[in-house]
């Protein structure tokens, strides 16, 4: 069989995972999550992570208790300790729930994951379809992108750390004025990183070093109107706040990780922190995370418009049309 990749990207809320269950099962797909909170165990509900079909004793114990099946992390944390896969409406997904919260995951680890994934799937015969929204994530894959590791320099984040957001902001625009107009301006864990990375390196963030892979890539990507996205994103939000958003936060604390750890995932879970600690009402963490999100969807049509490659869809019909013709041509 020719090897070749598919993609399916798109902002958040946008119908990427169901529609990239459809094309699989339709031309004899696997996926691999190209998303960057949904790596983590115990995110589960805050960053839209399918649901595992098969569920065993814990994911009944917690089903029994009155939690969401995805809000208890136990049945994907132990199956992907496992396999590091699990199946959703019958297809294998790959590279979710593969690290703890507690550690930094870095996009060169996704790299190799994402490349051992897709090598497992073409040896099944099968194709791999790389799913997400995390515009780095799919660079590293697509264009064979390496970063060179940058070890920890605990004193300067140290330091760092004690800005305020708009401080590293502002550091970072002065360092690297690129990276900073995608970056999420609001996460103090990826500026900190992004200007220690500039400063280790006295380069722009990243260092780039390609390593073209040696397959077609059909790069497929969701159109959305703002207007449409905006009802999408409020709907959604609503509906994690309903099935235990704010108690998959509080697992994440009891579990070990600190407020600030907690916050520094950004989006949503800032606001949720905000909210159990009683520093903002219920009106404003749906107000503050819808506004957060509605950003963050900016910022992801921010990085794919700038790839000519991606070819916009706008509903599964369409998508199928081009994946067809990607498929004939040798």
């Amino acid at each position: 069989m020719d090897k070749k990749l598919i993609v399916i990207l798109g902002p958040t809320t946008s119908g990427k995972s169901e529609l990239a269950v459809k094309l699989a099962k339709k031309f004899g797909g696997e996926i691999i999550s190209a998303d960057s909170r949904q790596v983590y165990k115990g995110m589960d509900i805050g960053t839209g992570k399918v649901t595992p079909d098969t569920k065993n004793s814990s994911n009944t114990r917690a089903l029994a208790k009155g939690e969401d099946e995805r809000s208890s992390s136990t049945f994907s944390t132990g199956q992907a300790k496992k396999k590091h896969i699990f199946t959703y409406k019958g297809i294998p997904h790959y590279c979710i729930d593969v690290a703890s919260p507690e550690r930094r995951f870095t996009v060169v680890q996704f790299r190799k994951l994402a490349l051992k994934a897709t090598n497992k799937i073409f040896k099944k015969g099968k194709i791999p379809i790389l799913c997400g929204g995390t515009g780095f994530y799919i660079q590293a894959v697509v264009d064979g992108i390496t970063i060179p590791e940058v070890r920890p320099d605990w004193r300067l984040r140290s330091n760092l750390s004690k800005l305020g957001v708009e401080e590293l902001f502002k550091k970072l625009k002065k360092l690297d004025p690129k990276r900073a107009r995608t970056i999420e301006k609001k996460n103090p864990r990826r500026l900190i990183r992004a200007i220690e990375i500039v400063i280790k390196t006295k380069k722009i963030v990243p260092p780039l070093k390609k390593e073209s892979l040696l397959y077609p890539v059909l790069m497929i990507g969701i159109r959305k109107s703002p207007e449409k996205l905006k009802k999408l994103i409020k709907k959604r939000f609503l509906n994690w706040l309903k099935i235990g958003l704010i108690a998959e936060v509080k697992r994440l604390k009891k579990s070990g990780l600190s407020w600030k750890k907690i916050e520094e995932f950004g989006i949503h879970y800032r606001a949720a922190v905000k909210y159990l600690q009683n520093k903002i009402t219920d009106k404003e963490l749906i107000e503050n995370s819808i506004i957060e999100l509605q950003n963050y969807a900016k910022r992801q049509m921010t990085w794919f418009k700038r790839d000519e490659r991606i070819k916009w869809v706008k509903n599964q019909k369409e998508a199928e049309k081009l994946i067809e013709k990607f498929l004939k041509n040798k």
